[in-house]
């Protein structure tokens, strides 16, 4: 007869063993574990998962929820509509990201529907274990007529981060999107200091098949250092993104009034470039707002306000 062995160390990894039985010989009834068998492996914490699809419709003069599907951390709200655009505000309930988690965000607009979707607040990732990477991936596809304003709140980066995101758009001859991706290497208000980071980001806009945007930022290794530098950041503690790919692009080129810290590029007539460095966020936002407000149809969010 065989009996589990149990380690009754709470403290030591141990492996559940099949072994031969050992019997009191006072007591044959009694039966002691004849083998407790350890392991060097440590267990790995859980890793958050979370999806947000959502589609969204024309419905008169207003655009409204078509279809809504979300699935472990990854939750959506909806405020009070304001004006003809639907309001979407995304929070990730595990608080942030660390290596070996992974989202996922789906946003359509169908027909004449405009969709604006921002965060809650400033999404985190945290530090990551060697060779565990959070992976976040964004898809936003428009219809004619369609517009997607993605406008998330600042990704704040700790010193070890690991994060590989992907946005990719996909657009109708004449569907819209405004893109804003902010982020911050360590908040100065708070003592950090980002040393070493594994970044990759990676953007992909096609309009009717039509690759028309692509780029890619990889910052990997020594990130403070490699900021320092003039044709990187230039000393700077935070950055941002802005694209709007829009038909009426070309006409809000020389409406934006910017830094000498920023750029902007009319890369054709449908896609226009906005790149900004500052020396924290504080001052990132103050860059970010005006433009926003430039390039949209509808009132900021108001999470970006609070």
């Amino acid at each position: 007869m065989t009996r589990f062995c149990w380690s009754s160390l709470a403290s030591l990894p141990v492996s559940l063993a099949v072994c031969p039985a050992k019997t009191d010989r006072q007591d044959p009834t009694i039966t002691y574990a004849a083998e407790i068998r350890t392991t060097d492996a440590e267990p790995l914490a859980p890793r958050a998962q979370g999806v947000l699809r959502l589609a969204a419709k024309r419905r008169d003069a207003q655009t409204v929820i078509a279809d809504l599907r979300q699935e472990g951390s990854l939750k959506a709200l909806f405020p009070q509509v304001r004006g003809h655009a639907l309001d979407a505000v995304f929070l990730n309930t595990a608080g942030g990201l660390t290596g070996g988690d992974r989202m996922q965000i789906d946003i359509q607009a169908q027909a004449d529907a405009h969709v604006i979707v921002s965060s809650q607040a400033a999404e985190r990732a945290y530090r990551a274990q060697p060779n565990q990477i959070a992976q976040s991936e964004v898809r936003l596809q428009a219809a004619p007529g369609g517009r997607i304003d993605w406008l998330p709140q600042e990704t704040i980066l700790f010193d070890q981060a690991a994060l590989n995101r992907r946005l990719e758009v996909r657009l109708a001859g004449d569907a819209s999107a405004l893109l804003v991706e902010p982020i911050i290497f360590g908040r100065a208000a708070m003592g950090e200091t980002v040393e070493t980071l594994h970044l990759r980001d990676q953007w992909r806009v096609w309009r009717d098949d039509e690759l028309v945007f692509a780029d890619a930022v990889r910052l990997i290794g020594k990130a403070q250092q490699m900021l320092r530098e003039t044709a990187i950041g230039g000393g700077a503690a935070a950055m941002a993104t802005v694209l709007f790919a829009s038909p009426q692009a070309a006409a809000f080129a020389e409406r934006l009034t910017l830094p000498d810290t920023s750029g902007v590029s009319l890369i054709r007539d449908d896609v226009l470039l906005v790149r900004m460095l500052a020396a924290d966020g504080f001052a990132l936002r103050k860059q970010v707002i005006p433009v926003v407000e430039a390039l949209s149809t509808a009132p900021i969010p108001r999470v970006w306000r609070l």
